[in-house]
């Protein structure tokens, strides 16, 4: 048997290492809530857990400190990044505006070939609801917000959108509790309804279902108890009281 793997082009690629495994797997245990924002974490409990030494244990880390997920503290390990509430505040406004210019852009759709990548993007999405795999479920909500955006054709939206999709899983992960008011196939069911209103061509109704998809990604009680709020976030979340969005 080949120790190397083919890829989709043919050419010859090397299978993933115990680094990018563990790398992965950790990943996975963040945006799940496996590993809670804030948390310390304990390497002989993590190398036990994912059945991995320490060397590669140590280069996941420092992949994900570099990706800003971990932050490395000396002497003490390392433990998963917080978020404040001003950083959600900036995270979340950001998102919005960029979904919202990409669907005025973008619909009606001009090229059907992104439209079947859209559908393709709500199948793995839905696969992952399937089989309650939540390491991956959060990763495929946002591989398909990813196509929704890209259905512009505009390249420079469509990275400005990927360059923020690590922060957006972060805020993701806060609203674990939102999963005993929807389960994750109900969630899924949300965006097949936002697809098929972008499928029927009208941008006013486009943008007004984006606009009660409900991009708030966490309830305001999650948010609340956060700290490092702003003037600029607590005028947003007072707004934000009186016109609760529904959890993405």
């Amino acid at each position: 048997m080949s120790v190397l793997d083919s890829g989709p082009d043919g050419r010859i690629t090397a299978p993933p290492s115990m680094a990018d495994l563990a790398a992965d797997a950790l990943r996975g245990m963040i945006f799940s809530g496996e590993l809670g924002l804030g948390e310390r974490l304990v390497e002989a409990r993590l190398t036990d857990r994912l059945g991995v030494s320490r060397p590669p244990l140590r280069e996941a880390l420092q992949r994900l400190a570099h990706e800003g997920l971990v932050v490395p503290h000396a002497r003490r390990g390392a433990s998963v990044r917080t978020l404040t509430r001003h950083d959600v505040f900036e995270i979340v406004t950001l998102r919005e505006d960029l979904e919202s210019l990409a669907v005025r852009l973008a619909v009606p759709v001009r090229d059907p070939a992104r439209l079947v990548r859209c559908h393709d993007a709500l199948r793995a999405f839905e696969e992952a609801g399937s089989a309650a795999d939540e390491s991956h479920f959060l990763q495929r909500k946002f591989d398909f917000h990813l196509e929704i955006v890209a259905l512009a054709g505009h390249t420079r939206l469509t990275d400005a959108y990927r360059s923020l999709s690590l922060q957006m899983q972060l805020c993701m992960a806060l609203n674990r509790t939102a999963r005993d008011r929807e389960s994750l196939l109900q969630n899924v069911e949300r965006h097949r309804e936002l697809l098929a209103v972008v499928e029927a061509g009208d941008p006013i109704e486009a943008e007004r279902a984006l606009a009660e998809h409900g991009h708030t990604s966490f309830l305001l009680n999650v948010i609340e108890k956060l700290d490092g709020g702003s003037p600029e976030s607590e005028e947003w979340l007072a707004e934000r009281r009186l016109h609760p969005a529904l959890h993405d």
